[in-house]
């Protein structure tokens, strides 16, 4: 449904995406993970037709993006992280202006925007002013947008930024129903809501593909690192020097759970057993003098997996084992290109 092969863009004298290469299937929905300035929006932007490429190829749907954008663009139902709206009209006003846009035949409009906006669940605020909506809202009205001229293919930029948990639960729900029957590739920070949804993440880092694969591959890939959540009450700076001074720790990160008195922190061990790396933290906080309050092993998440592969130290240029999953693991110009993360009006 979607194959880029060799695509590159530059900027100048940066290099946003450098000779990435990646196919998706029909009805799959691939996360498309990166840090800012990684080249994860310019990636899209060439996707849908609104940026060439340097240099590769684009193929949706069996087009090549760059001879045929137009064919291309009536393909993708296409979601911006900052959905560019008309906030003077009415919901269903602007919606039918889009279904306009899109060619939708006009016997068929009425029925498709009424469509659009069920899935979305802004059936109720269809007579209101779009700019008086609260930013969740106008996400859902950009996804109705999206959904119009009924395309296979959805491309979604933080589709649930804005959105309250209740409204993040139902966009999940309609993405996962969606991918039923389109093929989907979602954009998020939010990696818990990508590993619900998507059955496949694909991460880029420094315009590099750095790893992809199924969530449980990935975090396979980190080894056999262990992982525990502890809660110390005690004094916050010898708590972490004590858990970082254990030998084998890879990492500590502290929670940002607020507490009264007591922290909580993730503690990696790299090749080490859960079990020995809880026996060393108890140890460690007796000798500190902190209370232990709480200790539970944690499973390797799609976070982790995130972290490690887009702070890994031992990348290295032509390092094929740089990271779990890794076709592309050499690193790319360090600086974001220019309007990388702008965003361009479908």
């Amino acid at each position: 449904m979607i194959r880029v092969q060799h695509l590159s863009k530059i900027y100048a004298a940066s290099r946003a995406v450098d000779d990435i290469s990646f196919a998706v299937d029909r009805h799959e929905i691939v996360g498309f993970l990166g840090p800012n300035g990684a080249g994860k929006s310019t990636t899209l932007k060439v996707l849908t037709g609104f940026h060439s490429a340097t240099s590769g190829e684009v193929h949706i749907d069996g087009i090549n993006v760059d001879e045929a954008p137009e064919a291309v663009k009536r393909r993708i139902g296409y979601l911006p992280e900052n959905v560019p709206l008309y906030p003077e009209m009415r919901v269903s006003e602007y919606l039918g202006y889009r279904a306009a846009l899109k060619a939708v035949p006009r016997k068929q409009r009425r029925a498709a925007i009424d469509s659009a906006m069920e899935r979305c669940r802004i059936t109720e605020v269809q007579n209101r002013i779009v700019g008086q909506l609260s930013k969740g809202f106008r996400q859902r009205v950009g996804l109705a947008d999206a959904l119009l001229a009924d395309p296979p293919i959805l491309i979604l930029d933080e589709p649930t930024v804005g959105l309250d948990p209740n409204q993040i639960r139902d966009i999940r729900d309609l993405i996962r129903a969606l991918g039923q029957e389109r093929t989907v590739i979602l954009s998020s920070h939010i990696l818990p809501e990508v590993e619900a949804v998507c059955s496949r993440v694909i991460i880029i880092n420094k315009g590099k593909i750095v790893g992809q694969g199924r969530p449980d591959e990935l975090r396979a890939g980190l080894g056999e690192d262990a992982a525990v959540r502890v809660t110390l009450r005690g004094d916050n700076r010898a708590a972490l020097a004590a858990l970082q001074a254990l030998p084998g720790v890879r990492e500590v990160r502290r929670s940002d759970e607020a507490q009264q008195d007591a922290s909580t922190y993730l503690v990696y061990g790299a090749g080490t057993e859960s079990t020995e790396l809880r026996a060393g933290i108890f140890g460690a906080a007796v000798a500190a003098e902190l209370v232990l309050l709480e200790m539970v092993g944690q499973q390797q998440s799609l976070e982790d997996v995130f972290v490690h592969i887009t702070t890994s130290e031992e990348a290295a240029p032509g390092d094929d084992s740089a990271s779990p999953g890794d076709t592309n693991a050499a690193p790319g110009d360090d600086s974001a290109s220019p309007g990388d993360d702008e965003e361009v009006t479908p």
